[in-house]
């Protein structure tokens, strides 16, 4: 697995960059022998947003270096709260079609509820508190938009 900007920390990989994001990769990445459950969460670009039912693609920008440091931080956040093996989380930037993956967090733990726990932790406050901007497109338009976690937990 290779991106731009990426850490590699306590057995956890974190990164940032335009590469596609293979789920194959990260999964086996977080899957050892201690590990009973893998938790992949996978954020796609999906072809509508507020108001606006024909969005075209997706454009992500983010301060790299910033961006990197601040999933590590709630990565090892996560290692702190929950009996966690090992994370792998990823962000593209870029152009992204629709249908393709922007975001993924797998967490390779002992117990599915830590897995579980610790991935929904990682992508909630990822989109909380990570600096990086959107751009959506729709026919005659775009407008930047700051990803955050304004539909609910979870959402994308």
């Amino acid at each position: 697995m290779t991106s731009d900007k990426q850490t590699e920390r306590r057995d956890d990989f974190v990164a940032v960059g335009p590469n596609v994001i293979d789920a194959g990769a990260l999964i086996e990445f977080t899957t050892t022998p201690r590990c009973g459950a893998v938790s992949l969460f996978l954020g796609t670009v999906r072809d509508h947003s507020e108001g606006k039912d024909d969005v075209t693609h997706l454009e992500y920008e983010a301060y790299d270096d910033v961006v990197v440091q601040k999933i590590q931080d709630i990565v090892d956040e996560a290692h702190g709260k929950w009996s966690i093996e090992r994370v792998a989380a990823v962000h593209r930037v870029g152009s992204l079609a629709v249908g393709e993956s922007s975001v993924a967090v797998a967490v390779g733990s002992r117990h599915r509820t830590e897995a579980f726990s610790a991935a929904r932790y990682i992508i909630d406050e990822l989109k909380a508190r990570v600096p990086i901007w959107k751009k959506e497109h729709w026919p005659g338009g775009a407008e930047w938009v700051r990803e955050e976690l304004a539909h609910g937990a979870g959402d994308h």
